[in-house]
């Protein structure tokens, strides 16, 4: 053993921060970048939201440095060099600008600012208006934000326990019975036998398990009817019993719940000796009852999707335009330039918060730009598409739009996730255009997704008293040219939701 000393050159990618923070943003959506922006605008103070419509200052411009950002491309280690460049360029620009600068020199230049003046104009800028304004100047919230919240099903079945007649004991059990109900209404505990339930919350109320079993039964006529039950054929049974519906309805719940699941009337009918059309008209009063009577209770708020980028037709031409809107337009803000002037520590905290600030920008930018160069490149793969629907929707992987873009999948695939982009043919997230190749017979290959829709087109031309088997469909699929397995097109229909031919068959 012994120590030396030995020189080696390599060459290695290092993730820097700033590189870091480039794919975070390329990555996320439109409702994590919105808010990943807002987070910084609360951390940064020489970040600023640019309003509609103003100007930027000489001092503004002279604050933000001038050389643009060099586009995130190629291979991963090409993307890498290419932001470690413009950091090494960007941060030497900086300290050139805030530390060689002379201040004399500064004062003899046009775009010196008056910053006594700057704040108070600034102080006399009319406030922003609130959320729901109305034009006549009224600051009075909009009806959107007047709506009370939506029922609750915890509250609602409470306040109905707290109008019963029950004592301390029944409404400590009944209150352990709404903690237990999930999404859908339905008693259950993680881990619990069915049976086990009602014994275990009665044991924790401190009241006797046939005590409960009454209590329960009155719960269960709630509004709505059937909450608080143990099992799907409880929740119909109870259902059946409170509308009054006739013996040969009970019995066929409590009996044959598993045949009329699987529409075997034939079954139902032999055992309960009577014909089939009787079960056939059970089945249909059967249909009507509510297996999820929680279900218009849930409090969740519907998510709605916003565009990341437009493509508009303008006669025979399709141009991408980013969506802008209400994306926070970011600046550097030019009242803590004063600051530079001041002690070293400032000075040096200013310096550090500039270069975050403008790396966030030319970051945002730059995945504005990647996103819309990306999109165009779709729009020209996928022509046939826009111009004549989605039958006409081509096979495409991410390296065919790597290759044209001259970049990285791995970017592509980033770039693709979670964006969306609305189209004169809808609105459609940008993995819908990459789709495997189905091979057709003497004829180009065709996208996965309109063999799908091709399914569905067939499916929703059938007799629904005879619907097509999946091995009808690859007979129909094959008269088409798609030559396609069986067990492919079972996929394809379970991914549309589309039940089996046998669940699929009406009787009636």
């Amino acid at each position: 053993m012994e120590i030396k000393q030995q020189l080696k050159m390599s060459q290695q990618l290092v993730m820097t921060p700033q590189l870091q923070q480039a794919i975070k943003l390329l990555q996320m959506s439109r409702m994590e970048l919105v808010e990943t922006v807002r987070e910084e605008l609360l951390e940064n103070p020489l970040l600023d939201e640019q309003l509609d419509g103003e100007v930027k200052t000489d001092a503004e411009r002279a604050a933000e440095t001038t050389e643009g950002a060099s586009a995130t491309q190629g291979e991963g280690g090409d993307e890498g060099k290419s932001l470690e460049a413009q950091a090494s360029s960007e941060t030497a620009s900086t300290q050139e600008t805030s530390e060689n600068a002379d201040p004399a020199e500064n004062a003899d230049k046009k775009d010196e600012v008056d910053w006594e003046q700057y704040l108070e104009n600034h102080a006399m800028q009319a406030p922003m208006p609130s959320y729901g304004a109305r034009a006549d100047g009224d600051d009075t919230p909009g009806f959107e934000a007047t709506l009370t919240r939506s029922g609750d099903l915890v509250d609602h079945l409470a306040w109905q326990l707290r109008m019963g007649d029950f004592v301390e004991d029944e409404q400590k059990f009944g209150a352990l019975v709404i903690g237990n109900l999930d999404e859908n209404g339905c008693l259950e505990i993680e881990g619990v036998d069915e049976s086990e339930v009602v014994p275990r919350l009665a044991e924790e109320a401190g009241l006797h398990p046939e005590d409960a079993e009454e209590v329960l039964l009155m719960m269960q006529k709630f509004d709505p009817i059937g909450v608080a039950t143990r099992s799907l054929k409880e929740c119909l049974l109870v259902q059946a019993r409170h509308f009054g519906m006739d013996d040969l309805v009970i019995q066929t719940l409590d009996r044959h719940l598993q045949n009329l699941e699987r529409r075997n009337y034939g079954a139902i009918a032999k055992d309960l000796a009577v014909d089939v059309e009787e079960i056939y008209d059970v089945a249909q009063v059967i249909a009507e009852l509510d297996p999820r009577p929680g279900r218009n209770f849930t409090d969740q708020e519907p998510q709605y999707i916003t565009p990341d980028v437009y493509v508009h037709r303008v006669g025979d031409e399709y141009f991408v335009v980013a969506n802008d809107d209400g994306m926070p337009k970011l600046k550097i803000s030019g009242f803590y330039r004063s600051a530079l002037k001041g002690n070293a520590e400032a000075r040096e905290y200013v310096q550090n918060k500039l270069r975050s600030a403008q790396w966030l920008i030319r970051s945002i930018d730059q995945r504005r730009k990647t996103i819309v160069k990306v999109t165009e490149c779709i729009v020209e793969k996928q022509r046939a598409f826009f111009d004549l629907g989605i039958e006409h929707l081509r096979p495409m992987i991410l390296r065919d739009v790597a290759e044209t873009v001259g970049m990285h999948e791995s970017t592509i695939s980033r770039v693709t996730s979670n964006k969306y982009v609305h189209t004169p043919r809808g609105l459609f997230e940008l993995k819908y255009f990459f789709n495997s190749a189905i091979r057709r017979a003497n004829q180009d290959d065709i996208a996965s997704e309109s063999v799908k829709q091709a399914i569905k087109k067939l499916i929703g031309a059938e007799d629904p008293k005879k619907p097509y088997s999946d091995q009808k469909l690859v007979e129909l699929l094959g008269q088409d040219g798609i030559k396609i397995a069986r067990r492919t097109v079972a996929k394809y229909r379970e991914m549309l939701g589309i039940l089996s031919s046998s669940k699929r068959k009406k009787y009636f």
